[in-house]
């Protein structure tokens, strides 16, 4: 009955959340929460709704690292966590737990989308020449080609 009623407040608070409610949001998470304390998706999510309504970040990070820590195969937790440290002004934390992400959720397309999005680059192949130097943009379109090649098994 219990996991019933969390399930139910936490359907409501991600309604209210993609609806832009925060303050409603955080009641209905704050519920399920309540219900199931160990649930990581309440947690996490409870973390970005407090994010959002009150900009508690440090309690808000706090809630979303702990459920990252519960299930560290799950890219949606990420996502969350790194959406508190963007919101928080901490950029370089959000590009670090997302490029963590990547290396435990096999390179989830949600991970690599949000890592896009934030607008990250890799560095230049030989630092001591320019970016734009002819030998880097050379050798990191061929580091490009090999990365996004598709696996063959013929």
């Amino acid at each position: 009955m219990k996991d019933s009623e969390a399930l139910k407040a936490f359907k409501e608070g991600l309604k209210a959340l993609r609806s832009s409610y925060s303050r409603s949001a955080l009641g209905h998470m704050r519920k399920a929460v309540e219900l199931d304390k160990e649930n990581p998706f309440y947690l996490s999510y409870l973390g970005l709704a407090l994010a959002l309504a009150d900009q508690d970040w440090i309690e808000a990070e706090d809630l979303c690292f702990t459920a990252v820590r519960m299930k560290r195969k799950q890219p949606e937790l990420y996502l969350n966590l790194a959406e508190v440290y963007l919101r928080a002004g901490k950029k370089e934390d959000a590009v670090w737990i997302l490029n963590n992400g990547l290396q435990l959720t096999k390179r989830d397309p949600r991970l690599v989308r949000a890592l896009a999005k934030l607008g990250v680059r890799r560095p230049p192949i030989l630092t001591f020449l320019d970016r734009k130097n002819f030998f880097n943009r050379q050798l990191g379109k061929l580091r490009r080609r090999i990365l996004v090649a598709p696996t063959q098994d013929a």
